[in-house]
């Protein structure tokens, strides 16, 4: 694995609710200790369900959320104990590309002095040099130079998320964290979308945290996987690995949920049952007995740990030793 740039240990994100003068209130647990890695050059993908704490993870990690506890390192920063006006200096090392690219930008703001509002905020360059980086810009997310001088709503929605794309890049982060930048987005949009930032990935060596609910756009752009569920990571490892012999049933549920593109092909499925469970009460013991087909009495009251296999995955699951859900197509 290549050396880390971002280091995430233990982070917990706990909202209290309903507390007042008169009533104690209880616990909204979002994110309940978060531990990864992502490596210098990196692509790692967060999946899960609505409701996981994929974005709240993704803000958390940039403290556009501010975490309860735990800590966050980009490179020699620690970036949870930074003071404002050393974190505003970090902004560059670190951005992000939104779910909406319409909701994200500016409507009274041309694409010009949308990507140039960065560049003046962090003072980077001369007037005359903002000019030609923003043109760079756009031609690097294929658009021409003239588009700066349009606004968002002359654009489609692929186009608009290739501005926040070049956004993001403007003032040449280290690390980037891509929040469902196409979920929004026609099929056929998303395929060039995911292959633009594959380039760019390639090409400047970009680091991503890239949260999505595609798995097979996931498989195709990362290489390793984070599985998370009720705020607690489940499974991680490689992506061709996960993908290949996953050995949480949340994982495979996720994976068996994906369409087939063969309609002939019959397999065994794991279907989850229910609603996932509220963070304001939390199962006890293990987050998923109370929708895993294979729960004993023992995962309502051991906590499972992230346990290292021998294949290098992690898994938090006190039955995976003996589970095979390995599940080959019949």
């Amino acid at each position: 694995m290549a050396e880390p740039l971002l280091v995430v240990e233990d982070l917990e994100v706990h909202y209290p609710i309903g507390k007042s003068l008169f009533k104690e209130g209880v616990t909204l647990r979002a994110l309940d200790g978060v531990s990864f890695t992502v490596g210098k050059g990196e692509v790692v993908g967060l999946v899960g369900e609505s409701g996981s704490g994929k974005t709240t993870l993704g803000r958390a990690v940039l403290r556009l959320v501010e975490p309860t506890s735990g800590r966050v390192q980009l490179g020699d920063k620690d970036v949870t104990a930074l003071p404002p006006a050393d974190l505003k200096a970090l902004r560059s090392k670190m951005q992000i590309i939104f779910q909406d690219p319409y909701a994200s930008l500016n409507p009274r703001m041309s694409v010009g002095q949308t990507l140039g509002e960065a560049l003046m905020l962090h003072k980077i360059g001369t007037r005359k040099d903002r000019d030609q980086r923003i043109g760079d810009l756009l031609e690097q997310v294929g658009l021409p130079r003239s588009a700066a001088a349009r606004f968002p709503h002359e654009f489609s929605g692929g186009q608009r998320q290739r501005i926040g794309i070049a956004r993001a890049l403007a003032v040449n982060p280290e690390f980037i964290v891509a929040d469902e930048p196409v979920s929004a987005l026609d099929v056929s949009i998303q395929a060039q979308i995911i292959n633009l930032l594959q380039d760019l990935r390639r090409e400047l060596g970009l680091s991503l945290l890239f949260i999505g609910h595609d798995l097979s756009v996931i498989e195709f752009l990362c290489d390793r996987v984070i599985v998370l569920y009720l705020g607690r990571v489940m499974e991680m490892g490689t992506a061709a690995e996960l993908y290949a012999n996953p050995r949480h049933p949340y994982t495979r549920a996720l994976l068996d949920a994906a369409p087939v593109p063969d309609p002939t092909v019959r397999r065994d499925r794991i279907t989850l049952k229910g609603d996932l469970p509220s963070p304001v009460n939390p199962p006890s013991g293990c987050v998923f007995r109370t929708r895993c087909p294979y729960a004993i009495d023992a995962c309502a009251e051991v906590v499972p740990p992230l346990e290292t296999l021998e294949s290098g995955h992690r898994v938090a699951c006190i039955r995976s030793h003996e589970l095979n859900l390995a599940n080959p197509i019949a």
